[in-house]
């Protein structure tokens, strides 16, 4: 970008396009790294643009407030208050031996971030598109209680999963791999949901169609797939109020004492 155009062209551009089309501010920094593009961005607030040219870190960051370097928090920022330090440039002048002393691991942390140093990577937001669990078996089995207890096991898990991070899923897929290593899969899709009993009802469905050989089986996944934001609608015609009521009561004792420490009936 810089050889042939200019990220700074490029970003301003880039900004102007999101204000004419949105009619919404924006601002943004630009640096060598994130700590100092982020900090420029607050400079630049609540409608404007800052670059720090590479080298100029420390002279950039100098006159600003201890508080704003990410990682001093209230009561950091108190303790280095108490130290009499309230600029940047006071932290810049110290031994980063000191700063970790007086904060630890994290003291180093903030003593980088003074001087413009954060090597860390920009790691570009993805979506999570699929979640899955496979078990593979200590002893191959052709055991259909137990083979069925370890599907609605892993798809109670699964499904607490999705509530708990808001998802949900439209494709369930089944996978089966017998004891001479032949691996067979079936998807079913459906509508959007993250209901533990719509999709009970699912995977064992696609076991009866997928499980045809009669061989012993070493693994047994489960895969949900095609995931987006958002929360289950209760079905009106197949949801009570008795089965909302306990899927809330067992996602509560999860969250509070891990997802292994309770189980539906069906799954024992």
């Amino acid at each position: 970008m810089d050889k042939w155009f200019g990220c700074w062209k490029w970003t301003q551009e880039l900004r102007q396009r999101i204000i004419k089309e949105t009619n919404l501010p924006i601002s943004f920094g630009l640096s060598v790294n994130k700590t100092v593009s982020k900090i420029a961005t607050g400079e630049a607030k609540p409608c404007g643009e800052q670059k720090v040219v590479t080298g100029n870190e420390k002279i950039f960051l100098a006159p600003l407030s201890i508080r704003k370097i990410p990682m001093v928090g209230e009561k950091t920022y108190t303790l280095l208050r108490n130290m009499g330090i309230s600029r940047i440039h006071t932290l810049q002048q110290m031994e980063v031996v000191t700063m970790q002393q007086v904060l630890g691991e994290n003291g180093i942390s903030i003593w980088k971030k003074a001087n413009g140093v954060d090597n860390s990577p920009v790691v570009p937001y993805s979506e999570q598109k699929s979640m899955s669990k496979e078990h593979t078996f200590m002893q191959d089995t052709i055991d259909m209680e137990f083979l069925k207890k370890i599907m609605l096991t892993t798809v109670d898990e699964l499904a607490f999963g999705l509530r708990k991070d808001r998802k949900l899923t439209s494709c369930l897929t089944l996978k089966i791999r017998y004891s001479n290593f032949d691996t067979h899969t079936k998807q079913v899709k459906f509508s959007y949901t993250s209901s533990e009993r719509v999709l009970s009802e699912k995977v064992l469905q696609l076991f009866q169609k997928l499980y045809s050989r009669r061989m012993l089986i070493r693994l047994i996944g489960v895969k949900f797939s095609g995931l987006i934001s958002g929360s289950y609608q209760a079905d009106i015609f197949n949801d009570s109020i008795k089965d909302i009521s306990l899927s809330q009561a067992m996602d509560h004792i999860r969250l509070k004492y891990g997802v292994n420490k309770i189980l539906r009936g069906i799954s024992i």
